[in-house]
């Protein structure tokens, strides 16, 4: 049964908005390893009143089948291979992108650049030429490249909006406040930790010197702490022995995002998330820091705040490796057909 957190999670300003038009959301990726429980759980959500799921995998219309069973209020539609993307994403609000391979053992986010950004460009292109409007999350990993990237085809097609462009890195959030709240004794839903930087290794940096509540650490246990965010990935990856990556953390960490996103489109005044977004918080050119989202995507970037020395020290050595990680996608975008 899913938790009463996830339920409080997506009706949060549901009663306050329901009078108003539901929204169309399109999972592009939909019946992967995180778009199918992605879409089970944004199937639940009272903002959302037609629900597209788009793949190339022939089990699509039978996962869409399986979802529209379901008890709430949003029509699911099937649409399967990239002939069919238009019908997904006409007339859309969001997308949202878990398209792609995940990691095995071994792996890097790297490692997937290749087949995973040609699929994320694959279905940018086709949003920027019938619903350049809608707002887009990219989960699909290298999220650091893929972003990058995206915006580069947005840009050839001359309908780019950096307001409306999203790196989904909410899961690094979700996880910083988990493993908090396990070490402080605390109710991790009371716990929220602004991660800024990219979504891979050391460009991920939790600045949990501004936790709330405020929590301090010995320096031994912060740099443990601070390594098992950054690795947490791979601890999945790992104790799943080959059989996938993290795919039920990252649907939950999606839907909280998506929903985020629908709440604002809605109105809902005060929707802050991080965000791997265009920015000019330091000299990379992407990069996550919290956000506040409107209804028309970005209104404004709240930067980084005060960092404590080791957040210093982290952001300097995740610099490098985010302006490699950005020029790759961005290059790859540029020369996409």
């Amino acid at each position: 049964m899913f938790s009463k957190v996830f339920k409080n999670i997506i009706n949060q300003g549901a009663r306050q908005y329901s009078s108003k038009k539901g929204l169309k959301v399109t999972v592009c990726g939909g019946s992967g390893g995180i778009g199918q429980p992605l879409s089970l759980l944004l199937k639940q959500s009272p903002l959302i009143t037609d629900l597209a799921i788009y793949d190339i995998a022939p089990v699509t219309p039978g996962v869409v089948a399986d979802l529209s069973h379901m008890d709430t209020n949003s029509n699911v539609t099937s649409h399967v291979g990239l002939d069919n993307l238009k019908d997904a994403v006409a007339g859309t609000d969001v997308v949202i992108i878990p398209a792609g391979i995940p990691r095995k053992p071994g792996m890097t986010r790297d490692d997937l650049f290749n087949t995973n950004i040609s699929i994320v460009c694959d279905i940018i292109k086709v949003i920027g030429q019938v619903s350049p409007h809608a707002l887009v999350g990219i989960i699909s990993n290298p999220v650091n490249s893929a972003v990058p990237a995206a915006a580069e085809i947005l840009k050839k097609l001359n309908v780019y909006d950096p307001k409306r462009l999203f790196g989904v890195t909410t899961l690094d959030i979700v996880r910083s406040n988990r493993f908090i709240a396990e070490l402080k004794g605390l109710n991790a839903t009371d716990v929220n930790v602004p991660v800024i930087g990219g979504h891979s290794g050391p460009t991920i940096i939790p600045l949990i010197s501004q936790c709330t509540p405020q929590v301090t650490f010995d320096h031994d246990v912060l740099v443990k702490l601070t390594k098992r965010i950054q690795e947490a990935g791979t601890e999945v990856v790992q104790a799943k022995a080959g059989a996938g990556s993290a795919t039920l953390s990252m649907a939950f960490a999606g839907a909280k995002f998506t929903t985020s996103m629908c709440r604002a489109i809605l109105g809902e005044p005060n929707v802050v998330e991080c965000s791997f977004v265009e920015s000019t918080v330091t000299d990379s050119p992407y990069f996550s820091t919290p956000v506040l989202i409107g209804k028309n995507g970005i209104e404004k970037n709240f930067g980084m705040g005060n960092l404590s020395d080791f957040e210093k020290d982290l952001l300097k050595a995740a610099l490098p490796e985010l302006a490699s990680n950005i020029k790759k996608g961005a290059d790859f975008g540029k020369n996409y057909k």
